[in-house]
């Protein structure tokens, strides 16, 4: 990995968001990429025929000054983890955010994103919100999104969900080479429902193909698929959660109910977006 792309608004989440890049930066030895884009309103050129121009210029250059004052503060915070060694650059991007990211991703050849998600805790906004949701269906790269109230902390867990099909195989496989950098252990999770089509020969066969890596296969039976995945998030010490965008759906439907007011302050964890092919 070489390539970290960190979108910014230098908000609060965004600040916090900072944090946990340049420590996973660090890690996987990459350089980040800050992203902050605009967008110019829209004036009717007949109201203003000679300032159409300078107005333009003038939100620009204002845009321009920000991102220039603000770009010493997250510096200051590498000095103060000691990773001003870290390569940082910057682009400051005028348009839609997504569109401008998935230039971004393309031009910079990126591997890797990570943002910060707003709202307190709150994993309806995450899976919901439609810039979230945008990014997680435009790129191509794996995305880890980072609620505000997740400090960063070592990376002993990554939790992954599977249905065990055979394309899942690849994206452990990538999962666990994270996981190696970061000397985590990976635990697999299935829930296995009473109308399950997963059969007991694929489950061994991918604990004999997965045998001498770090990874720990759970098969839970259980129909409540929603609590399952949730209590295995909070009792199995889960630092990251990996999901693959198959799931996006489901994840929403997760925390559309009251049940996600009851779980929300319990977990405030990374959740890393893989892509299938």
């Amino acid at each position: 990995m070489k390539k970290i792309l960190f979108p910014t608004d230098f908000s609060e989440a965004a600040t916090n968001a900072f944090v946990h890049a340049l420590e996973f930066a660090r890690i996987v030895k990459a350089e980040l990429v800050l992203l902050h884009t605009f967008e110019i309103p829209v004036y009717d050129s007949q109201f203003f025929p000679e300032n159409y121009a300078s107005i333009y210029s003038s939100i620009e250059l204002a845009k321009f000054e920000m991102f220039k004052d603000e770009i010493p503060k997250l510096r200051a915070i590498a000095a103060e983890r000691k990773l001003d060694d870290i390569v940082i650059k910057h682009r400051l991007m005028d348009g839609d955010l997504v569109y401008n990211l998935r230039n971004a991703v393309e031009e910079d050849q990126i591997d890797f994103v990570i943002m910060g998600t707003t709202g307190s805790s709150d994993w309806t906004k995450f899976f919901t919100g439609s810039n979230t949701n945008s990014v997680i269906s435009e790129v191509n790269v794996p995305v880890l999104c980072i609620p505000i109230e997740a400090k960063f902390k070592k990376i002993k867990t990554i939790g992954f969900t599977t249905r065990y099909r055979e394309k899942d195989k690849d994206l452990l496989k990538k999962v666990l080479k994270i996981a190696k950098k970061t000397n985590a252990k990976v635990k697999s999770l299935y829930v296995k429902t009473t109308n399950t089509d997963v059969t007991d020969n694929t489950i061994k066969e991918w604990e004999r193909e997965f045998a001498d890596e770090n990874v720990e296969f759970l098969v839970l039976p259980s129909d409540e698929v929603k609590e399952t995945i949730l209590d295995f998030i909070l009792f199995k010490d889960i630092d990251i959660l990996t999901t693959i965008t198959h799931k996006r759906s489901f994840f929403e439907s997760i925390f559309d109910s009251s049940f996600s007011k009851k779980i929300t302050k319990e977990v405030s964890i990374p959740v890393l977006i893989m892509h299938e092919k």
